[in-house]
């Protein structure tokens, strides 16, 4: 009895050994690849963004952000989305008017910094430290 175990709790702790390895290497590189993932798609709503901000916006820039916004639900932590549906209720409530200054900021900043904190996990950020810049041409 005693050479079974000899031999069995070596080869079961090996056993056990080689599947947390195996499982954990897994989730970790499958938890690199969404965060990757995260981090383009997140690029994308970026850039799209700009459709709502000073001489940058236009009509074409912000239908692109809403087929992007419209995805984003399929990755997108809960509070991206929060954050995303505050500033689409924030341009729906003004009817193609323009919406406060510091309104706008603050739901534009908002998203940003709800996307920060989804890749990073946390930040001492606000929304006031995210500012687009327009760039004149000549």
């Amino acid at each position: 009895m005693e050479s079974i175990t000899t031999i069995l709790l070596p080869l079961l702790a090996g056993v056990v050994s080689s599947y947390l390895t195996y499982y954990f290497t897994s989730k970790s590189k499958r938890d690199e690849a969404i965060i990757k993932y995260k981090e383009e798609k997140y690029s994308q709503l970026l850039l799209k963004l700009q459709g709502f901000v000073g001489i940058t916006a236009k009509g074409k820039t912000k239908r692109e952000f809403f087929e992007e916004q419209y995805q984003s639900w399929l990755y997108c932590s809960d509070e991206v989305v929060v954050a995303m549906n505050h500033l689409t209720n924030l341009i729906i409530d003004n009817k193609g008017k323009e919406p406060d200054q510091e309104e706008g900021r603050r739901a534009i900043g908002n998203v940003v910094l709800a996307m920060r904190k989804d890749l990073l996990g946390k930040t001492r950020l606000d929304y006031k430290a995210f500012r687009y810049t327009d760039v004149l041409s000549d």
